[in-house]
């Protein structure tokens, strides 16, 4: 039984939900932040700036979980916004179905090998923003999501890589001529 499956067994306030494609799951200033495993389907979590425009923090394609862990783990109001790009299928949990599991000892290392990688793959991500060349974020997407590029819109990988959807055009011609 993996981890996912271990919670839903163990917490009763996980359910099971239907989304459409455009429904918002989260929204920013909630005082309810839940995490979301995504079991069919695809979310997107992001932030409005004061000018209405979008900046995509991650993507979640089947198997991931996205939720705003800062407003869940320090009962903050959410900052981000999580909606459905896709119909999908979603487990709902609340912080306690997540932090409060008793887990078995090869349970723990399961979760603690998923959660270093995800949390190395924001650190490769954030140190890519702060210095290499947009080619080379929009390499690293295809590597982390390679499912996703044909799934997602241009212009939302653009926001995810932090460059204009023209730039994205250019990379992919450059990548597709080579």
């Amino acid at each position: 039984m993996d981890a996912i499956e271990n919670i839903i067994k163990q917490e009763p306030k996980s359910s099971l939900k239907h989304f459409k494609k455009g429904d918002i799951i989260q929204f920013s200033k909630s005082t309810n932040a839940q995490a979301f495993y995504v079991k069919k389907g695809l979310l997107r979590s992001y932030i409005s700036d004061s000018d209405g425009k979008e900046h995509i923090y991650m993507f979640a394609p089947e198997g991931w979980i996205i939720g705003d862990i800062e407003a869940i783990g320090y009962e903050q109001e959410t900052e981000l916004i999580i909606d459905c790009l896709e119909d999908s299928e979603v487990i709902v949990f609340d912080k306690h179905g997540l932090f409060n599991q008793r887990l078995d000892k090869q349970q723990l290392i399961e979760n603690v090998g998923l959660l270093t990688r995800r949390v190395g793959r924001l650190q490769r991500r954030v140190l890519m923003l702060m210095g290499a060349p947009a080619a080379d974020r929009y390499k690293y997407f295809l590597k982390i999501y390679p499912d996703l590029n044909n799934r997602i819109p241009q212009k939302m990988i653009a926001s995810y890589l932090g460059i204009a959807p023209q730039t994205l055009s250019t990379i992919r011609g450059k990548i597709a001529r080579h």
